[in-house]
């Protein structure tokens, strides 16, 4: 279940890569309390979709982060969103999820379906986190061409 509007938005430490963050790095989401912060939640790491909402958020990084701090969240691990961020030149970090806590947490890990095939994976979802901590606005099912779009108008 995603959490609502309003409600806390679940904390969680986990490793991280981009954007100043350092070998062995670690992010805690509680410790950017008082930062407005958008968490990306995406499928995997350059596919299709994934590379186009990526490269859309590096294309419109002027706008996006004076507003907020981005990350980018998959559960692939730290050696894939390395080769990720060099070969698209991100410009902000992604989170590895690999236990899947984060996407748990998150409501976003559901089952799908293609090619008559059904399993388990990431929902293309976006989450606002206010400076207070609490979740400010959900962006789920979100298409790769029309992500940045949407966020733009939802941190105003």
């Amino acid at each position: 279940m995603k959490p609502a509007i309003g409600s806390a938005a679940p904390d969680f430490t986990a490793p991280v890569t981009g954007e100043g963050y350092g070998e062995d790095a670690s992010v805690t989401l509680s410790e950017l309390r008082g930062e407005r912060v958008v968490l990306v939640f995406y499928p995997k790491d350059d596919t299709p979709g994934c590379t186009k909402q990526a490269c859309a958020l590096r294309d419109g990084w002027g706008e996006v982060k004076a507003k907020a701090r981005i990350f980018g969240v998959s559960i692939d691990p730290v050696k894939s969103h390395r080769k990720f961020i060099t070969k698209y030149e991100l410009p902000y970090p992604l989170i590895a999820d690999e236990d899947q806590s984060i996407v748990n947490a998150y409501g976003v890990w559901v089952e799908k379906s293609m090619y008559g095939k059904t399993f388990m994976g990431t929902e293309r979802s976006t989450f606002v986190i206010g400076v207070d901590g609490a979740i400010e606005a959900v962006l789920e099912k979100v298409s790769p061409d029309e992500h940045l779009e949407r966020l733009l108008a939802v941190l105003g």
